[in-house]
């Protein structure tokens, strides 16, 4: 039975270089893959995906209302698909991760999703939080915080370095750090509105 998958990290910890070993490994034993890629992740050329490692590839593009169960039902109109892999996972919309589960599910592919978890403030992302509560296999891809600790939080910086705790969810660029949650300061950068007692 196919699974739905969630390999999720902090940032730079290797997620798109792990999704394109993947497709790598698939098509060495002669295996047809589809790679996803968002609209919205414009740091590269569109419809590539590419690692920090040099590592690149095409992908298929797709937008917020895009159905991803279409694209892979059509494809398997003129030739099998054994594997799906989608990038950036954390900007799927809620509909088109029930989309990929329906894939496993009545297509009988599996789904490889990447991403991150949250955002700059510890918020989960939308596609990310669905991709937790349905998928059968969650993988975390360790990455490490500047303290030695395990990174799990994703910390935006100004220009100057500095920690940015205020703005919209989105900003695509290569302005992050990976972070354990005592380094991101939770309670200082969380919009719940909770600071512990003196």
């Amino acid at each position: 039975m196919a699974k739905l998958y969630f390999y999720y990290s902090a940032m730079n910890a290797g997620k798109s270089t792990t999704l394109l070993q993947s497709a790598h490994n698939y098509e060495e034993r002669g295996m047809n893959v589809m790679l996803f890629t968002p609209h919205i992740d414009d740091r590269e050329e569109p419809g590539v995906i590419s690692s920090r490692i040099g590592l690149r590839r095409p992908a298929i593009v797709f937008e917020t209302g895009d159905d991803l169960f279409v694209a892979v039902r059509d494809r398997l109109q003129d030739e099998l698909v054994h594997c799906v892999l989608v990038d950036e996972s954390q900007f799927l919309q809620p509909a088109q991760v029930l989309q990929l589960t329906l894939v496993c599910d009545r297509l009988g592919v599996p789904v490889l999703c990447y991403g991150i978890r949250t955002d700059f403030r510890g918020e989960p992302f939308p596609g990310s939080k669905y991709l937790l509560a349905w998928a059968e296999e969650l993988v975390e891809i360790k990455t490490v915080c500047r303290s030695g600790k395990k990174a799990t939080m994703n910390a935006r910086l100004d220009e100057d370095g500095n920690q940015v705790i205020t703005g919209e969810q989105i900003d695509i660029g290569h302005h992050y750090i990976a972070l354990s949650r005592s380094e991101f300061n939770l309670p200082a950068v969380s919009p719940i509105d909770y600071r512990p007692p003196e």
